[in-house]
């Protein structure tokens, strides 16, 4: 019984100091990591929501916005430089990784010192190609499924396990692979 009330007091303790850093809707429960890199990245949760990946705000103009009814799975990660976006009913299962950007410079004149910048807090972000990543309404993003950058799942899509998402999603299809192709079209009847 007093187990029960010091874990209550812990978690309660725990969102506190979350909504302080980030917005979070009614009935969210957030189990997972949240790490804001830069003090200036957003992060607006919806209600309802059950985050239990980690949520990476990388600079001060990172934003990860999640609407109502999100389940995000363990494992799961958002690396965010620029802006990644879910729609409400979205089912992102564990261990996917949702990147909007290449984390390093293409270029290894660039890249070589990385690690050294890095290891300082001083990674030079503005060498680094970003393109926003958009899920959208009843979207279902299949395990250790990777989203790269600039993608938009379409609405009501189903990602298979595993697949690596390159290009845009169309609504209402069922992707898989590496890279990702269309499987099928939904239909109407299975909306």
């Amino acid at each position: 019984m007093i187990r029960k009330f010091l874990v209550k007091v812990r978690d309660e303790i725990r969102m506190r100091k979350l909504r302080r850093i980030i917005t979070v809707g009614e009935n969210t429960e957030i189990t997972g990591l949240i790490d804001k890199r830069d003090p200036g990245g957003v992060i607006v949760i919806g209600k309802g929501c059950f985050i239990q990946g980690s949520l990476v705000t990388e600079v001060s103009s990172s934003r990860i916005d999640i609407a109502d009814n999100v389940n995000i799975g363990g494992g799961t990660m958002f690396d965010c430089v620029a802006n990644i976006s879910i729609a409400e009913d979205v089912l992102i299962s564990y261990q996917c990784l949702l990147s909007d950007s290449n984390n390093h410079s293409i270029s290894y004149s660039v890249r070589k010192n990385d690690l050294a910048r890095w290891r300082i807090g001083q990674h030079d972000w503005s060498t680094v190609r970003t393109a926003p990543i958009r899920v959208n309404r009843g979207a279902w993003i299949g395990a250790r499924a990777i989203i790269m950058k600039g993608v938009t799942i379409g609405e009501g899509a189903v990602v298979g396990m595993g697949s690596v998402v390159t290009k845009d999603v169309p609504a209402w299809t069922i992707v898989a692979g590496n890279p990702a192709r269309v499987i099928r079209e939904i239909p109407e009847n299975e909306r």
